[in-house]
């Protein structure tokens, strides 16, 4: 039994799965996770196969070195309209999205309310491989894969608030008053 970082508080409307020492881009893995985090899982594949298709950019937020900047990053509120479209971290990342669907249906959940609740990218060590340079020397040539895992939870139909009627409105000044605690004296 493989531990998660995070454990569900209702482990039976939850769906998870994890992929160990993936050979995807760790940068590219966290930008994904971090744009699909609290989406509907439907909303979450549609959001992959823009992607694939070049119909949309996944937004570079922390890892921006370099990366250049599209139209199409505005759509998705990019800072600086960043954004790139990593073609091969998306198609693992979206069957490890149909995997825990796939989870959440041998569980009996209802995959319409399903909603990515916690998505972690770790980095894995690094593969070694070594480059020739000039003048006989050697330099590293590492990739940085990664560790992904996702957690589906089955979403409660929204309550509607109640209306608790008319509030009372207390200004600056009653306020004050309030807060002034009066000592001594008869008054």
């Amino acid at each position: 039994m493989v531990r998660y970082s995070v454990e569900p508080d209702v482990p039976e409307k939850t769906s998870k799965t994890r992929g160990s020492h993936l050979r995807i881009h760790f940068k590219h893995c966290r930008e994904i996770a971090h744009d699909t985090k609290g989406m509907n899982v439907e909303k979450a594949l549609k959001f992959c196969d823009d992607v694939l298709a070049f119909k949309t950019t996944v937004s570079f937020v922390r890892y921006t070195g370099g990366i250049g900047h599209h139209a199409q990053g505005k759509s998705n509120k990019a800072p600086g309209n960043a954004g790139r479209w990593p073609v091969k971290a998306t198609q693992v990342y979206r069957d490890l999205l149909t995997n825990a669907i796939a989870n959440a249906e041998t569980k009996g959940l209802d995959t319409d309310k399903l909603v990515i609740t916690h998505a972690q990218v770790n980095r894995a060590p690094p593969g070694r491989r070594r480059t020739y340079r000039a003048h006989g020397r050697i330099g590293k040539y590492a990739s940085q894969p990664a560790h992904i895992e996702i957690i589906l939870t089955e979403q409660d139909d929204n309550v509607e608030k109640a209306d608790d009627g008319p509030r009372v409105k207390i200004t600056k000044k009653m306020a004050a008053k309030r807060r002034f605690v009066k000592v001594g004296g008869d008054n």
